[in-house]
């Protein structure tokens, strides 16, 4: 499973927040690393330089084998809680998804 993390201009991408990131993502979605082939993380920050309520977003796209990709947004105050909030929400679309996925078919009966 690949991980990258991508930051827009006014988010300064160092390897400490990549690296904080991935970690966070990988403890979201480890239990269906199997199945994840790619996972894009995209921090932006909406208002700039200028501050203000849930303007920082944490866009998570993940592409997982034979199906289409899934993706999640997350606006918060922090960085931190984009994040941890998108990876949250990430892991329940993922437990869904496959969950179903992997479900029997209930036949009718006849």
């Amino acid at each position: 499973m690949q991980i990258h993390v991508n930051t827009d201009h006014n988010i300064e991408g160092h390897a400490a927040l990549t690296t904080w990131a991935t970690t966070e993502v990988q403890r979201a979605v480890t239990r269906f690393a199997e199945h994840i082939t790619r996972i894009e993380v995209h921090l932006s920050d909406e208002n700039g330089h200028k501050s203000g309520p849930h303007d920082m977003r944490c866009l998570i796209e993940a592409r997982h084998e034979g199906r289409p990709p899934v993706a999640v947004t997350e606006h918060a105050d922090n960085l931190h809680q984009a994040v941890t909030g998108a990876a949250d929400k990430l892991a329940r679309l993922m437990d869904s998804s496959l969950g179903r996925a992997a479900r029997p078919v209930a036949v009718p009966p006849q």
